[in-house]
């Protein structure tokens, strides 16, 4: 079996041309040499052979993917952000010129340069100061535009007084998010648009202002028909695949810094192949949502008094 391993090894490598490759290529071939020698001495090489086989049968483009070594050949699990920026940016551009819009836990208000046509007011009660050790931080996180500091819960405005209210990615940061439902269906007018964006799960980050994971569509559904809120647009970004590719992404620094430990070479190469197996899934995907995605992009519209 042996002869067969070296012919494929053989004319995979000269598949490949250039100096860019000789170190992927020499990673490569010192593992089947390793592998050679285990097997001489326990096995055999059948079990060798097929692994060189499949990667031959690859288009050579996919295979130059592989021994890259650069998880930025793919793009599965890294549009999380861009995505749900690209919807925020549409949905704020929609608002009619002139409309009051309040930006509930603003932050650093990224969003407030897309509100140029809008009476924009943004609200936070600026306490995260990214000091805690634990979990993901945004060091330098300032609240220098924040026009209205207090909590979420009691916001110090009458009765609809704003024609929108914008609240992304705050609801996983309050230790009541119900009570922040309330508030801001109390500051909407009727008519009034609310748009809202949180995670369906989420890493530990922010600490200690971490209070939930994520949110499903049931949240949503239960607490905006409570309050006379219509949902007109509830989207989910990302999938199941999406997801597992994002995390994918995060091994080498979660092993750096929790088992002090780094990925070796054949471990790269098995996430790219595995980065190149959810990608293709992703784009098949017919509704693994449901199971698990980044979050959920609603828009609500508050009913008319009667």
């Amino acid at each position: 079996m042996m002869w067969k391993l070296k012919g494929a090894w053989m004319q995979l490598s000269k598949s490949f041309k250039g100096s860019e490759y000789a170190d992927r290529i020499a990673h490569l071939e010192a593992e089947v040499r390793r592998l050679e020698f285990i097997d001489a001495k326990y096995r055999g090489y059948d079990e060798i052979e097929p692994i060189v086989t499949a990667l031959l049968t690859l288009d050579p483009g996919e295979r130059r993917k592989i021994l890259s070594m650069d998880l930025g050949q793919y793009a599965v699990g890294t549009q999380n952000a861009q995505t749900r920026d690209a919807w925020v940016a549409k949905v704020l551009s929609d608002l009619p010129a002139g409309s009051r819009l309040l930006d509930a836990g603003a932050g650093q208000c990224q969003y407030k340069h897309h509100c140029g046509h809008l009476d924009y007011v943004s609200q936070d009660v600026a306490v995260y100061d990214a000091t805690s050790a634990v979990g993901l931080q945004n060091p330098g996180w300032s609240f220098s535009e924040i026009d209205i500091v207090c909590d979420i819960v009691a916001i110090p405005e009458p009765d609809a007084s704003f024609d929108a209210i914008l609240c992304t990615e705050v609801f996983e940061h309050l230790p009541d998010p119900v009570r922040a439902l309330d508030e801001l269906g109390r500051l909407l007018k009727p008519g009034g648009c609310l748009i809202t964006t949180a995670p369906f799960w989420s890493l530990t980050h922010q600490a200690p202002f971490h209070f939930a994971t994520g949110f499903n569509r049931f949240f949503y559904e239960h607490h905006y028909e409570r309050l006379g809120l219509d949902i007109v647009e509830l989207t989910p970004n990302g999938n199941f695949f999406e997801c597992v590719g994002q995390e994918l992404r995060r091994i080498g620094d979660m092993a750096r810094r929790f088992a002090d430990d780094q990925p070796r070479a054949l471990e790269i190469y098995a996430t790219q192949i595995i980065l190149a197996m959810v990608q293709r899934m992703s784009a098949r995907d017919t509704g693994s949502t449901e199971m698990l995605h980044y979050d959920y992009q609603i828009r609500a519209i508050k009913r008319a008094v009667s």
